[in-house]
């Protein structure tokens, strides 16, 4: 159950998480605005994961992005992370955009593959959105990366034929997605990403930077300043 925050009950913080800031900064405002609508006023996070947040003991930070839900759930004391689709999946506030049981795929993020709350909620969105979702064979706990989670550590060219591989694998054309980076991936292999937090506003997903290299770049330089 989502905690309610009264007089006495728990701090929050909101952290949209540097993909969704580079790819829509707008609608992470949007997500703001309704969740200190719905939950209190919070501290929103600009600050990127792999920094220490430097919250007070006991604050829950509301995630977006599922790097910065493990970072904030193992790195740092004191404080817990809940991601957004947990809070959204047992909301009655949040309208719903009707998708007239459209069939999709779905591509679990890497850093979410021992989450099944995470599972559970963004499958219950996409339920109560009306998306008629056809799971890949490896999906869930059993998921394999997208194939962005190489880049580095292989030449450029061999990442993107990981991103075909994984792509190939979704048994449908049009493909949920929860991570920025996972978008970009099945843009490479062929596949028609929506990206969960476009699902959720109505919003087409339509990614500026699709390029691996360019979108690694980009994202290391906001890293840095952020």
């Amino acid at each position: 159950m989502i905690p309610l925050r009264t007089h006495k009950g728990p701090r929050y913080a909101f952290a949209p998480g540097c993909a969704l800031m580079l790819y829509k900064p707008d609608v992470a405002d949007k997500i703001y605005k309704i969740l200190t609508a719905f939950l209190g006023d919070m501290k929103l996070l600009n600050i990127c994961c792999h920094h220490d947040p430097k919250l007070p003991e006991k604050t829950i930070i509301i995630n977006v992005c599922p790097g910065c839900s493990k970072r904030y759930s193992k790195d740092f004391s004191g404080i817990s992370t809940i991601s957004l689709w947990e809070i959204l999946s047992e909301s009655n506030f949040f309208p719903f955009p009707n998708y007239r049981g459209m069939k999709m795929s779905i591509l679990d993020a890497c850093p979410t593959r021992e989450d099944e709350n995470v599972h559970e909620a963004i499958r219950t969105l996409l339920t109560r959105m009306n998306i008629q979702l056809t799971e890949p064979l490896k999906t869930r706990t059993r998921g394999s990366c997208c194939g962005d989670s190489f880049y580095g550590l292989i030449p450029v060219e061999q990442v993107k034929e990981q991103m075909k591989k994984r792509a190939s694998e979704m048994p449908e054309e049009d493909v949920v997605v929860y991570c920025v980076s996972c978008v970009n991936s099945m843009l490479i292999g062929g596949k028609t990403p929506h990206y969960l937090v476009d699902l959720l506003f109505n919003e087409e997903t339509r990614p500026v930077i699709v390029d691996p290299d360019l979108w690694h770049f980009e994202l290391d330089k906001y890293i840095e300043k952020h």
